[in-house]
C-alpha cells in the first residue's frame, strides 16, 4: 500500500491530477527515498535535485506557462506538494520558498523586466529565498527593523532576517523593509551585492535536509528598478505567506500517510505476548485515530483547492488548513512513533525524521495560536492580536 485511501479519495481527482501524483511519486520513491536518511543525518540539501525539480515543473508548478510554469490547477499543485513531503518536508519546503514565496510575488507585483526571472526559476537555475522574517519579529511581520531609504535612484537596505529557507542557496533574495515613510516594500537583491550575507544555521534537529539561513543586509545599495512596483504594503507580504500555506496544508499529508503506513506494517509484524501487536485493542484505537486524521486533511485540503480553483479561497480559510492538517500531521507522526516502541526513535524508520520536521512546519508560517486568532478574527470581527 502507497497511500492512505480509506474513502475513495483518488476517486475526485482528474486523469491529469493522477497523472501529475503518479509522477512526482516516482521521483520521490527513485531519487529521495533511497537517500533521504542519509541527508537527514548529515544536515545536507540535496541541491543536485533542484534542476531535475524544475524539469519536472515542480517550480512555481500553479502559475502561468507564459511564465515558463508548468500552470497546474490547485489541486494537481496540491498534490505535487504532498509527494514532495512524502519524501521529505526540505523537499516541499525548498518548492514552497521557490515557487510560492518568491515567483509568485515577483509574478503578481513584479515588473515587466522583473518577471523575466521566472523562467530562470522555474527551471531551478537561479534559486531564490524570501527574506521577511526577523530574530525578534516572529509571528508578527509588522514590526520589521529592516530599513530601506532612497538616496536619489538608489534604495540603500539595512537589517537582519532569519529562518530564512534556501539563504545560502539563493541567487535572489526577496527581502521586505520599511521605508522612510513607513511603507512596507519588497525588493529583490541579488545575493553577490556588496553587503549582502547569508549565514545557515548550525545545530538543527528538525528540517535538517533544509538549508536554513540567516541574512545580513549592510549598506546595501540597489537600483530603483529593485523594489516589486507592485509590493507596497504588508498586504503584499501575507499574500505571498497564503499561497505557501496553502502548499502546506496538502504536503503535510504525504508525510503524515508515511509515517500511518510505516506504523501499520510494524504493527502487523511485530509480535509480543504471542500475537502481532496490531491485535491489540490500544494499538487499532491508535491506528483508527490517525486515519480518521489523515482523512479529514485529506478531504480539507480537497475542497480549499477547489475553492482556490474558483478564485473563492479566502486567507482565513487557508489558516484553518495549516492550523488543523499540520497539528493533525504532528500528532499522526507522535503516535506512529509509540507504536514502533524504540525503533521508532532511529532514522532507519521515517517517522521519527517526520516527527521532527513536523515541530518545524508546525511553527512556521504561522504559529497553531496565530492562527487560531485569525480565524478568531475573521468569525467575530475583533482582532485579539493587538
Amino acid at each position: 500500500m502507497r497511500e492512505v485511501d480509506y474513502l475513495e479519495f483518488s476517486r475526485l481527482l482528474s486523469h491529469e491530477e493522477r497523472l501529475v501524483r503518479d509522477a512526482v511519486r516516482e521521483f520521490v520513491d527513485s531519487e529521495v527515498r533511497p537517500h533521504i536518511s542519509r541527508w537527514w543525518t548529515e544536515g545536507a540539501f540535496p541541491s543536485h535535485l533542484v534542476t531535475t525539480m524544475g524539469e519536472l515543473g515542480l517550480l512555481g508548478a500553479n502559475l502561468p506557462p507564459e511564465y515558463g510554469c508548468a500552470g497546474l490547477g490547485e489541486v494537481a499543485y496540491g498534490l505535487a506538494m504532498r509527494e514532495l513531503e512524502r519524501g521529505d518536508s526540505a523537499l516541499r519546503s525548498f518548492a514552497s520558498v521557490q515557487g510560492a514565496l518568491v515567483m509568485f510575488p515577483i509574478a503578481s507585483y513584479g515588473s515587466e523586466e522583473q518577471k523575466k526571472l521566472l523562467p530562470e526559476l522555474a527551471s531551478g537555475r537561479v534559486v531564490g529565498c524570501f527574506g521577511l522574517t526577523e530574530p525578534e519579529g516572529g509571528s508578527d511581520p509588522g514590526s520589521t527593523r529592516t530599513r530601506a531609504r532612497k538616496r536619489g535612484n538608489t534604495w540603500i537596505l539595512n537589517g537582519r532576517k532569519a529562518w530564512i529557507t534556501n539563504g545560502t542557496l539563493a541567487h535572489i533574495a526577496l527581502v521586505w523593509a520599511r521605508d522612510e515613510e513607513g511603507e512596507f516594500r519588497g525588493f529583490l537583491v541579488p545575493t553577490d551585492t556588496p553587503g549582502f550575507e547569508a549565514r545557515e544555521v548550525k545545530g538543527k534537529f528538525s528540517m535538517r535536509a533544509s538549508v536554513t539561513s540567516e541574512l545580513y543586509l549592510d549598506e546595501v545599495a540597489l537600483p530603483e528598478t529593485a523594489a516589486l512596483p507592485g509590493a507596497v504594503g504588508l498586504k503584499a507580504a501575507l499574500s505571498c505567506l497564503t499561497q505557501a500555506r496553502y502548499g502546506i496544508a496538502w504536503g503535510v499529508l504525504g508525510a503524515a500517510e508515511d509515517c500511518y503506513l510505516e506504523a501499520l506494517s510494524f504493527a502487523s509484524t511485530r509480535v509480543t505476548f504471542g500475537a502481532p501487536i496490531a491485535s491489540r485493542q490500544l494499538v487499532q484505537e491508535k491506528l483508527v485515530r490517525m486515519l480518521a486524521g489523515i482523512t479529514r486533511s485529506q478531504l480539507l485540503a480537497y475542497h480549499l483547492g477547489r475553492l482556490k480553483e474558483e478564485g473563492r479561497l479566502r486567507h482565513a480559510q487557508v489558516s484553518l488548513a495549516k492550523r488543523e492538517n499540520v497539528r493533525t500531521a504532528l500528532e499522526v507522526a507522535r503516535t506512529a512513533r509509540e507504536i514502533l516502541g524504540a525503533a521508532g526513535i532511529t532514522v532507519e524508520h521515517a517517522t521519527i525524521r517526520h516527527m521532527l520536521n513536523f515541530e518545524s512546519v508546525d511553527t512556521y508560517e504561522g504559529t497553531w495560536d496565530i492562527h487560531t486568532l485569525t480565524i478568531g478574527r475573521d468569525l467575530t470581527g475583533h482582532d485579539a492580536l493587538r
